[in-house]
């Protein structure tokens, strides 16, 4: 039977969300909790570098993303719009969650135009903002990669497959993330995703 996570050498890397090399992650939609919803994600040593676990159902209003210790980096809450999803993470200095008040760090507005899924501000709150857009490979699946204004290609999620080319299952993908990103920002902006497709 496959592993659920990728098998590797142990490696040293750069210590926080940043490196200066391509980076590869599984992320297993499950949650880490009996009966909760949510996804895990493993870095390329097979070690959980982050999750998030829903008690009550799919879809909530409020989410945190969290790291192995269960510190809260970012809380995504959805905001009510009438006619687009708008959803805001707030990341969290403290391991704590936050007040709604503060500016958010970043922003996903679902789109229904083009191939855009969704459309993307971050650094909100540093003022320093950034445009993205979430692009899917096809309609209702995981499959999607996250481009810069400039259309290059910043993160890419995919059907995890074996050593051996075995295709695994669908809640098990293969996430991409190009060099000097930040992971965990990516991987907020990926909860949101799974959150507007009712994958979490």
């Amino acid at each position: 039977m496959a592993k659920v996570h990728p098998q590797a050498p142990l490696s040293s890397s750069s210590p926080g969300y940043f490196t200066s090399k391509q980076e590869t992650f599984t992320i297993w939609m499950k949650s880490l909790i009996v009966n909760g919803h949510g996804c895990t994600v493993f870095d390329s040593n097979g070690q959980i570098v982050y999750r998030v676990d829903n008690y009550d159902s799919r879809g909530r209003a409020k989410v945190h993303l969290m790291d192995l210790k269960g510190q809260i980096l970012f809380t995504i809450l959805r905001k009510k719009s009438k006619f687009l999803g708008v959803w805001e993470g707030y990341r969290s200095s403290n391991g704590k969650e936050i007040n709604p008040k503060n500016t958010p760090g970043f922003q996903v507005r679902r789109s229904f135009k083009g191939k855009s899924a969704c459309k993307v501000i971050v650094g909100l709150d540093k003022n320093q903002i950034q445009q993205y857009r979430i692009e899917s490979w096809s309609k209702g699946k995981s499959a999607c990669k996250i481009l810069d204004k400039f259309g290059r290609l910043v993160a890419e999620v995919k059907r995890k497959q074996s050593t051996c080319g075995v295709v695994l299952g669908e809640d098990v993908l293969t996430l991409v993330v190009e060099p000097f990103m930040d992971h965990s920002l990516i991987v907020g902006l990926l909860v949101v995703y799974g959150l507007i497709n009712r994958k979490l």
